[in-house]
């Protein structure tokens, strides 16, 4: 387990352990026993309320069992999907950050929280000037000097606060979390730009 000065929030084990509940799928450990599905709500409110649209083919690298990659399919988007584990859904066993060919689209995911920093820094290397970047991430993900030095060089387009609280549920088991109280973690979605040097921009949608 990382030490703590590695985290953004130290605690006891119970209350670890309830933050996760709601939180990201945080580190490698977890991903093979557990994932945190992502409610595809997350995908209605970017486009309708962050008036988000896309023109090139997306890439979901962290795909779950494609609540993501669905939603975005329904909305007539052209989805890859792909994850480091194969649960049934997608291509398994890609590794996105050792994955070195470049890709011509825009890359949207809920990453593992632990490693958002690097999906971030990786998916930009993968991508084009012009094309994007959509990470959604905890709004305190905002916080920290490392990820200062992160957003210097590359400033965030646009980061999008969820005003209501969008549900990452452990096993994609949403009923269960909803009859247990809900989400206690913020979200927002991270767009990033290829090439993007102007001021990050803040909207609230939901």
């Amino acid at each position: 387990m990382s030490n703590n000065t590695e985290k953004d929030w130290t605690g006891n084990k119970n209350s670890i352990f309830k933050t996760l509940g709601a939180s990201n799928h945080t580190d490698k450990e977890r991903q093979n026993e557990d994932y945190y599905a992502t409610d595809p709500i997350a995908i209605d409110v970017l486009l309708k309320d962050g008036n988000v649209t896309f023109d090139k083919p997306i890439w979901e690298c962290s795909c779950g069992e494609g609540h993501l990659s669905e939603r975005l399919k329904s909305f007539g988007y052209e989805v890859r999907s792909t994850d480091l584990i194969d649960r049934g859904y997608g291509e398994g066993g890609i590794d996105f950050l050792t994955y070195n060919q470049p890709w011509n689209g825009d890359i949207l995911t809920n990453p593992p929280y632990k490693y958002a920093k690097e999906f971030i820094e990786h998916a930009m290397t993968l991508i084009p000037d012009g094309c994007r970047v959509f990470m959604f991430l905890k709004v305190q993900f905002l916080e920290g000097k490392a990820r200062k030095e992160l957003f210097k060089k590359y400033p965030p387009k646009c980061v999008y606060v969820s005003s209501s609280r969008i549900l990452c549920a452990k096993n994609a088991l949403f009923d269960e979390m909803r009859a247990g109280g809900g989400s206690a973690v913020a979200y927002a979605w991270y767009e990033f730009e290829k090439g993007y040097t102007g001021e990050s921009k803040l909207k609230w949608i939901n």
